[in-house]
């Protein structure tokens, strides 16, 4: 990470920092990054809580008006619908606390495993393994996997990693296929793990 100064910081650990690990900003804004960048996300997830600060509040909130602060995201017309509809469901099923299990998290619409999964390990710190598409790649060209899907990685590499580490493994792939093995691209001639790299080996 030397090599990139600064490095790119994930929009999870930047929202849980600046939201102070709040579940319920991890949820709409993990809903919130799909299919945008990183900073996009972490500015607009910070506008949205600036005027909706609790579940009710943004089961009450005005299309429109969400619809306006997250058009950054792209998709914000389904985006905006859907983060209406899961703070609805959170107010009144879960008295306006994000429920801290896969089983009732994959239970809120357009909630599947990697958005339940970051919740877990960035909101409530439980050792849970979010597969994007930078921890798919990387443990592909490095050899630890040899899959086809996200959710195939994840099995995997839930059988592989011993679980205390569980909790490191998105933040630190994620900053490093962001910074350094890059989708395009990769900065191979920087990276300090490329001998054990079977993507690196194999084109040199």
């Amino acid at each position: 990470m030397d090599s990139v100064k600064p490095p790119r910081m994930t929009a999870l650990r930047e929202l849980r920092e600046a939201e102070n690990g709040s579940p319920l900003s991890i949820l709409i804004g993990t809903i919130l990054s799909a299919r945008t960048r990183d900073e996009s996300t972490s500015a607009v997830v910070r506008e949205l809580f600036s005027k909706y600060k609790t579940a009710r509040s943004l089961a009450k909130a005005k299309l429109p008006d969400v619809e306006k602060i997250i058009k950054r995201t792209g998709f914000y017309h389904v985006k905006a619908k859907r983060i209406i509809e899961v703070a609805s469901i959170i107010d009144s099923k879960y008295s306006g606390t994000v429920p801290d299990t896969m089983e009732e998290l994959l239970t809120l619409p357009g909630v599947g495993r990697k958005t339940a999964n970051c919740v877990l390990v960035y909101a409530f710190d439980q050792p849970a393994i979010p597969v994007d598409t930078h921890v798919h790649r990387i443990s592909n060209r490095l050899g630890m996997v040899q899959t086809k899907t996200p959710e195939e990685t994840e099995i995997e590499l839930m059988k592989k990693i011993p679980k205390e580490h569980w909790i490191r493994i998105n933040d630190t792939f994620v900053m490093y296929g962001q910074n350094i093995c890059k989708p395009i691209s990769p900065m191979c001639s920087v990276c300090q793990i490329k001998k054990d790299c079977d993507y690196y080996t194999t084109r040199n």
